[in-house]
């Protein structure tokens, strides 16, 4: 799985880049064939300081983007982590729920 991280109008320090990536490693357990994530950062209001995750995870014939925001980088990640897993479960959902074909 490739994980690419941008922030957007600031630098991202490390240990929010450690954190991202943990916790992105950690959809792995919801779908192994994961290609890529991107994850966003960036602020939406700036004298609000209002933070915002935008993450783009990208399946073999999906593609998923969710966005979250808050008062943190980590609890915007982690709100846009929690929509993609119940985006995942449903797929999985789907895949198993689907017919085969009989011949």
């Amino acid at each position: 799985m490739n994980i690419q991280i941008t922030s957007r109008k600031f630098r991202a320090k490390n240990y929010l880049k450690d954190f991202i990536r943990e916790e992105v490693k950690n959809l792995e357990k919801y779908n192994d064939e994961i290609i890529s994530v991107d994850v966003i950062l960036s602020f939406t209001h700036v004298k609000d300081s209002i933070k915002t995750a935008e993450i783009k995870l990208s399946v073999p014939k999906k593609a998923i983007t969710v966005t979250s925001d808050s008062e943190e980088f980590e609890k915007s990640v982690t709100l846009s982590l929690e929509k993609i897993k119940k985006q995942l479960r449903k797929l999985k959902t789907k895949r198993l729920i689907r017919p085969k074909n009989e011949n």
